[in-house]
């Protein structure tokens, strides 16, 4: 049997949970002179939706592939249930992967697409045509079994894909940017209906993206993937409220990062020309400010206020991002909200200020 899930903090190792469906332990592949995982560990747990986040060459599609059995590590260990997969071939394992092509077959209908893995598991034809018949209507897809994938929008092709997936009724469902090939309206949507699904089905999701927004929208849990090692995991709102590094508080959300060290009673940054006040710990290099948690305050002064120039604006909708230059050289990134009122104009002298327990320490 695996042990129980661990996450290490601060405080030393603490169990969060039952043993894990997957576990992955020092995994590591190269692809010639490429390190793609560098003796990655990782835990997915039963029912979880979880997300793979990185930018390109992070590892988070070399990984998924590994555990879909596509690819085969050099070293470490793939436990599914406590057993090591890491030789099985992809047939063997009871995992089912949705490729971000979809990858259906022209020549068949929607119906023969769904039926594909059925047939070569030898379900028997009336089992094959109930289940078909359940993963449509999960996915919505009732009436168009008789379809061939061109006769289909973008929307409808990402749902066979899914109901091909579904019906094969996995315990471990990988996903491969579900939702790039989707316009922005659909992809909000289709998210929501993934993430219903997931509950409804009860099956562990895995989902490889590079964006932030629906990593954080949908998963559970977030691993952040830098150079084939994971900077950061944990719950979506504490990874973007406390990053861990430089790189996770740049890479999710592009929060403000100014470099400096740890003072009695703050952090002095030369490059803000300003001291944050709070309890930044001794060892802290940078700190992360998000551009939501800044705010325009005329007026305002002593601890956690600067004095800068508006270089630019750009409309955003609810906000208007400001880029503001500090005294000392750095440029903040400043979401000003549309119920603030007018923002102000280039070239604008303005005070900025913040609350202390908004600017989050940074050791790396």
């Amino acid at each position: 049997m695996a042990g129980p899930i661990v996450n290490s903090g601060p405080g030393g190792p603490a169990v969060i949970g039952p043993a894990p469906l997957l576990r992955a332990e020092a995994i590591t592949k190269t692809f010639g002179a490429t390190l793609a995982l560098d003796a990655l560990d990782l835990d997915i747990a039963e029912g979880e939706f979880f997300a793979l986040l990185g930018g390109s060459g992070s590892g988070k599609s070399t990984l998924l592939r590994i555990i879909a059995g596509f690819e085969a590590p050099e070293s470490g260990r793939l436990l599914l249930d406590g057993a090591d997969i890491a030789t099985t071939p992809p047939w063997a394992r009871p995992v089912n992967m949705m490729f971000q092509s979809y990858a259906l077959f022209p020549h068949l209908t929607v119906a023969d697409n769904v039926a594909y893995g059925l047939r070569r598991a030898g379900v028997t034809k009336a089992e094959a045509a109930a289940r078909i018949a359940a993963a449509l209507a999960m996915v919505g897809l009732t009436g168009l079994d008789r379809r061939k994938p061109h006769q289909l929008s973008g929307g409808q092709k990402q749902r066979v894909a899914l109901a091909r997936s579904l019906v094969m009724r996995p315990r471990l469902l990988l996903l491969d940017e579900p939702l790039g090939a989707l316009d922005a309206g659909l992809r909000e949507r289709t998210g929501f209906e993934l993430r219903a699904l997931q509950r409804q089905t009860g099956a562990a999701f895995v989902m490889v993206t590079h964006d932030q927004e629906e990593a954080l929208a949908l998963a559970d849990r977030v691993a952040v993937l830098e150079a084939g090692r994971i900077a950061q995991l944990g719950a979506p709102r504490d990874i973007y409220e406390r990053p861990a590094s430089r790189f996770v508080a740049r890479f999710l959300g592009a929060a403000n990062v100014l470099e400096g060290s740890a003072a009695a009673g703050g952090f002095d940054s030369a490059e803000a020309g300003v001291t944050f006040a709070g309890a930044i710990p001794p060892g802290t290099v940078a700190v992360a400010l998000r551009p939501e948690r800044i705010r325009v305050a005329p007026g305002a002064a002593g601890p956690n206020t600067a004095r800068g120039v508006v270089e630019d604006a750009a409309f955003r909708g609810d906000d208007t991002l400001l880029l503001v230059r500090l005294p000392g050289g750095a440029v903040l990134r400043v979401a000003h909200a549309e119920e603030d009122g007018a923002p102000p104009a280039r070239g604008a002298e303005v005070t900025l200020a913040w609350e202390a327990a908004d600017v989050v320490p940074l050791a790396s």
